[in-house]
């Protein structure tokens, strides 16, 4: 679990954000979706992943996500398209409080898997051994 903010590159045209796998992300990016249109006081994700890392950026509005690693939540504030968060395997996440124009992007570590996913919070704390 980290934050990292991106230098914004630009000038009277607009800005730019440039973000590159295996340097700005830590590992090969083989998924990128984004949640949008989401519903008021609605969560996403609350889920955890066996292996996948993920990236996420709010590239419009903002949002929070919360991050539990089985011993300790820390929720963080995207709010500017040049922040990330780093998301590892095995880290609960749970993204909440969207303005209505947030849009988060996700970069992800692998292509989808259903086998990959912990939907059950007990079962996550499980397979921590906690």
């Amino acid at each position: 679990m980290s934050i990292t903010e991106h230098r914004i590159l630009g000038d009277h045209r607009g800005q730019l954000v440039a973000i590159e796998g295996q340097q700005d992300v830590p590992f090969e990016v083989k998924r990128v979706f984004f949640i949008y249109g989401t519903q008021p006081k609605v969560p996403r994700g609350q889920h955890s992943h066996h292996k996948t890392r993920q990236y996420l950026i709010a590239v419009n509005g903002s949002c929070k996500v919360t991050l539990d690693d089985g011993k300790q939540k820390i929720t963080y504030d995207l709010n500017h398209p040049n922040i990330g968060l780093l998301q590892d395997a095995l880290v609960w996440g749970t993204m909440h409080d969207f303005t209505s124009d947030c849009v988060l992007l996700v970069l992800a570590s692998e292509h989808y898997d259903e086998a990959d996913y912990i939907r059950n919070y007990d079962d996550f704390l499980k397979v921590l051994g906690v």
